[in-house]
């Protein structure tokens, strides 16, 4: 059974907890630096605080922390909410109320203890100490949930990065071994005698971790920019086709419609962050037509910003893109927000600006039709569609069909004769009206879409429009 697993969370001293949270993860690294997990299931306390400014209620945003935790494994068992005007300082929620989570903890027998907040590292200490149990918070929830959906190589140092980042100002929390490190010889006493060039005070352990993490820390990031820089130019490499990107938050659909539209063998699973790993596959629109259909990893609220920053190679075909397909669950209660974080991550990666068409899916399973029209009226331009039966699906090709091509236009194209590639884009995408042969060269009278003509231009800088109707 997949199980729960605190990503990059060193053990800690656990002699003062019960036999019950003394189980848990045990992490190895091996030394081809891949994280291996051996999981158990968790038994999860979850925490919700609903502050002044909270654009969600507190209760609403536990149903998401519950989808999150079954997502890593965890077995929920119980939950503690607060309303608070502000975080108190020292355990985020109170001394009253992390009383009441600690029993909580023993009435329920947990082993976890999950906030539905970040927390800064005194708190997670303060709480753990009160309530002899581990704690982690949301950020270090989600960066689970995707270190164990990690398939590719690529993936796979991305959530190294965003754990890291996550954990480097956390390692005096996390650490109980900060005395001075000996020389040889064994001990840090008063006239311990080691090897020549080995006594003296030496350092602590918690410099050595930082130094350590700093130097992995560069290295994936180096590496990660390599594959940026190869991602970047794989997704130019096709400016001759017209690229669209499916975005939204996790769980909408995304690629259950990927396989209504292109057959792609999507991995679709009803639980949140099923796939993490772009995929591309041509989507076949009629008429000669087709574009290029990436499935990017979905958002959430709060998405942590390390993780959308390593992620960044893996967003590139939405920030390349030519349209995004916005994705959103009709039949959220929350699907409003829901669109707004999504449109808030696409800004922090410079997508704010890209042509955008936004879809409705799920319409089939909208208990309340108020909600479908209030959400519509939200968002007007949207159409409603649903994956899993096919509806609107035509009407989405009949959308998408003039934005490939754009609108037609009757030019006059020369072209050299030895240009196989380029003759036979346009013999594809144009109407051919007249051709003449010259010495290396054909003029061609043509009627093309717009769209078509500029990736034309792009991709075939020595061809020439010497007229245009």
């Amino acid at each position: 059974m997949a199980g729960f697993a605190c990503c990059m969370r060193p053990s800690v001293d656990r002699s003062g907890l019960s036999e019950a949270n003394k189980r848990g993860i045990q992490t190895r690294l091996e030394t081809n630096e891949r994280k291996e997990f051996t999981v158990v299931s968790e038994r999860a306390v979850l925490v919700g605080v609903e502050l002044s400014d909270s654009p969600i209620a507190g209760r609403d945003s536990l149903r998401e922390l519950v989808a999150l935790a079954e997502s890593a494994g965890a077995v929920v068992v119980g939950s503690v909410f607060q309303r608070r005007q502000r975080v108190h300082s020292k355990t985020f929620i109170g001394p009253g109320k992390v009383e009441e989570l600690a029993q909580c903890v023993i009435a329920n027998d947990a082993d976890v203890i999950i906030f539905d907040n970040d927390l800064s590292p005194a708190q997670l200490r303060e709480v753990e100490t009160a309530t002899k149990c581990r704690v982690i918070d949301r950020s270090e929830l989600i960066l689970d949930i995707f270190a164990t959906r990690a398939r590719t190589h690529e993936a796979r140092l991305q959530v190294e990065l965003a754990q890291l980042e996550y954990t480097a100002p956390r390692l005096r929390g996390m650490w109980t071994h900060l005395e001075r490190i000996a020389g040889a010889g064994g001990a840090t006493g008063a006239g311990t005698v080691g090897a020549i060039g080995t006594r003296g005070p030496g350092e602590r352990q918690i410099e050595i971790d930082r130094r350590i993490v700093s130097r992995r820390v560069t290295q994936l990031k180096r590496q990660i920019a390599e594959i940026d820089e190869r991602k970047v130019r794989q997704v130019k490499a096709r400016h001759e086709h017209f690229n669209i990107s499916l975005v939204g938050y996790t769980n909408a659909g995304k690629s259950t419609l990927m396989n209504a539209l292109t057959d792609a063998g999507v991995l679709t699973e009803d639980r949140l962050f099923a796939t993490l790993d772009t995929k591309t596959r041509r989507w076949d629109l009629g008429g000669g037509d087709h574009a290029l259909l990436s499935d990017t990893v979905g958002f959430i609220q709060n998405l942590p910003h390390h993780l959308v920053a390593s992620f960044r190679a893996t967003l590139e075909e939405a920030i390349h893109a030519d349209l995004l397909l916005h994705v959103v669950e009709a039949s959220s209660p929350h699907a409003w927000l829901q669109y707004q974080s999504v449109v808030k991550v696409l800004g922090d990666l410079g997508c704010s600006g890209h042509k955008t068409l936004v879809l409705l899916n799920k319409t089939d399973l909208v208990r309340d039709p108020s909600l479908l029209l209030v959400l519509r009226k939200q968002l007007p331009d949207a159409l409603p569609i649903s994956a899993k039966t096919g509806a609107g699906l035509g009407d989405l090709v009949e959308s998408i069909r003039p934005l490939v091509a754009g609108a037609p236009t009757q030019v006059t194209l020369k072209l050299r004769t030895a240009d196989g590639r380029a003759i036979s884009y346009i013999e594809r995408h144009s109407r051919v009206l007249d051709r003449r042969y010259h010495e290396h060269a054909v003029e061609m009278d043509v009627v093309i879409g717009s769209s078509h003509l500029n990736r034309f231009r792009e991709s075939h800088p020595s061809s020439q429009v010497i007229a245009s109707a």
